[in-house]
C-alpha cells in the first residue's frame, strides 16, 4: 500500500457548510426520482466519510495524470494546483468523480482525488477530505474497469483480459482507505466486463475468446442463476435509471427492483446497419448516453435513452474521436472531431450548434487522445501535447471560459468532485 500524502489547502471552503436534505437541483426531475430509486443509486449516509467536511458546493477540479505518472489537481474554485503523488507510467484511465484508475505496468493504481458529490436523487451533498494514493490492483493485462455514479458504497468493477480475472472492488472500503476485494473470479480470458449493480454485479463469459453473455454474481462471486446472451460485449456505463453494457444487438440494461436484479434488452431499430456502439459517455448520472456508431462516427452517433429505452442515430458532421451527451433542457449533445474542434450539437437532429475553433489539433495529430467529459454547466477538454486544459461554455456558443497552462503533459484528465 502506498501511503497517504498530505490534504489540498481548502481555502475558504473549511467551514462546515451543511446541505439540507431538500430542494431540486437544476437537471433533475421526478421521473429522474423513479430511476434512480429503481436502480439502487441511493443509500445510508449521504455520502459522508469520516473525516471528510461536507460543504455547500461542489468541489470540481481537474485532476491529471501525466506520463511519467506524476498525479496533479487543479481547483476549479479557486484555481489552485496540488501535486498529489505520483502513480507509475500510465496507459489508461477510468474515474467515476472521485477515484482515478490507472492503468500501469503494475496494475490498477487507484487515487483518491478527496472530492465527490453524491446523489440522493433530489438533491446533492458534496465533500472534501485528504486525497490519497490508495494502492494497486494486481492483474494482467490492460484491465477493464466500470463504476457506478457513488464512490462510497457499492463495487467498483475490473476485468483483466490476459487472466480472466474478475475483481469487483468494495468502494466503501476505498473511501476509507483501503483496497478491499469482494470477490475475485477466474473465467476464460478475454476482452471482458465486471459491472457492478447495487450488490450484484454482471461478469462477462467467452466462446471462442470472444464475450457471449453476462452472468450475474453476488457480491460474493456465486453465480445466481442469471444469464443473458451479449455477443461481443463492449462498453459500459451507469446512469440515473441503470447499468448499461453494450452488445452486438443493442445494449442490455440492469438495476435493482425489490433487492432482485433485473437485466433488460433494449435492440438497435429494426433494420439499422450502423456498427455498434461500444464507449458510452454522458453527463454524470444522466438518462441518455451518446456513442460513436463505427471509429470516427462514419455511420453517426448513437443517442440511448435509458429511461425511454430507445435508440436514435444522429448523423456526424465530420470525422470525430469522441461524443457525449450533455441531457440537458436544450438536448446538447458534445463531439470533439478530429481536428480539435470541439461541437455543441442538437440532439433531436445532430445540427452544429456551437464550435469552437481547434484546442486540441496538435495532439491529434500526434495520436494522443484527449479529454472531453462535461458536467451541469461546462465542459472540459485537456489537450495533453499543447499542455492546456480548456473550460468551455458550451450553452454560450461553445465560449472558451478558461484556459489553464500545465506544467507537464495531462496525459490523461479526469473531472473530479462531481
Amino acid at each position: 500500500m502506498r501511503p497517504r500524502i498530505s490534504s489540498l489547502a481548502l481555502g475558504g471552503v473549511l467551514g462546515l457548510a451543511l446541505v439540507a436534505c431538500s430542494g431540486d437541483p437544476a437537471g433533475s426531475s421526478g421521473a429522474d426520482a423513479t430511476d434512480a430509486a429503481a436502480g439502487d443509486a441511493t443509500g445510508d449516509g449521504h455520502g459522508a466519510v469520516a473525516g471528510a467536511a461536507e460543504v455547500s458546493e461542489p468541489q470540481l477540479g481537474l485532476t491529471t495524470i501525466d506520463p511519467a505518472g506524476a498525479v496533479t489537481h487543479l481547483d476549479l474554485l479557486d484555481e489552485s494546483v496540488s501535486d498529489l503523488g505520483s502513480v507509475g507510467a500510465p496507459s489508461a484511465l477510468t474515474t467515476d468523480g472521485r477515484y482515478l484508475f490507472a492503468q500501469t505496468d503494475a496494475g490498477v493504481e487507484v487515487v483518491d482525488s478527496g472530492v465527490w458529490t453524491w446523489d440522493h436523487v433530489d438533491h446533492f451533498h458534496y465533500y472534501r477530505a485528504d486525497p490519497a494514493l490508495l494502492g494497486t490492483v494486481e492483474g494482467d493485462g490492460d484491465a477493464t474497469v466500470a463504476t457506478t455514479n457513488l464512490s462510497t458504497t457499492g463495487g467498483t468493477g475490473l476485468f483483466f483480459p490476459d487472466s480472466g480475472e474478475a475483481v469487483l472492488l468494495d468502494t466503501e472500503a476505498l473511501s476509507e482507505g483501503e483496497i478491499s476485494e469482494q470477490f475475485r473470479v477466474e473465467v476464460d480470458p478475454h476482452a471482458g466486463l465486471v459491472v457492478p449493480v447495487g450488490s450484484f454485479a454482471l461478469v462477462t463469459e467467452a466462446t471462442d475468446g470472444v464475450a457471449a453473455s453476462v452472468v450475474a454474481r453476488g457480491a460474493d462471486g456465486e453465480p445466481t442463476g442469471l444469464e443473458e446472451p451479449c455477443v461481443r460485449a463492449s462498453g459500459t456505463i451507469t446512469t440515473r435509471v441503470g447499468a448499461v453494457i453494450g452488445c452486438a444487438d443493442g445494449a442490455l440494461l440492469a438495476h435493482v427492483e425489490d433487492e432482485e436484479l433485473v437485466v433488460e434488452r433494449i435492440p438497435y431499430p429494426a433494420g439499422t446497419t450502423a456498427p455498434p456502439a461500444t464507449t458510452f459517455a454522458n453527463r454524470e448520472g444522466r438518462p441518455t448516453v451518446a456513442a460513436l456508431a463505427g471509429d470516427a462516427g462514419e455511420a453517426g452517433i448513437w443517442l440511448l435513452d435509458t429511461r425511454e429505452r430507445a435508440w436514435t442515430l444522429l448523423p456526424a458532421p465530420e470525422p470525430l474521436v469522441a461524443v457525449s451527451a450533455v441531457d440537458d433542457a436544450d438536448q446538447h449533445v458534445l463531439a470533439l472531431t478530429a481536428t480539435g474542434r470541439v461541437l455543441v450539437l442538437s440532439g433531436e437532429d445532430g445540427a452544429v450548434l456551437a464550435a469552437t475553433e481547434p484546442l486540441a489539433a496538435a495532439s491529434l495529430a500526434a495520436g494522443v487522445r484527449p479529454t472531453l467529459v462535461a458536467d451541469q454547466q461546462r465542459a472540459y477538454l485537456s489537450a495533453p501535447l499543447e499542455q492546456r486544459l480548456h473550460e468551455i461554455d458550451f450553452a454560450d456558443a461553445a465560449r472558451v471560459a478558461r484556459t489553464f497552462e500545465t506544467t507537464t503533459e495531462p496525459a490523461f484528465t479526469a473531472e473530479t468532485g462531481r
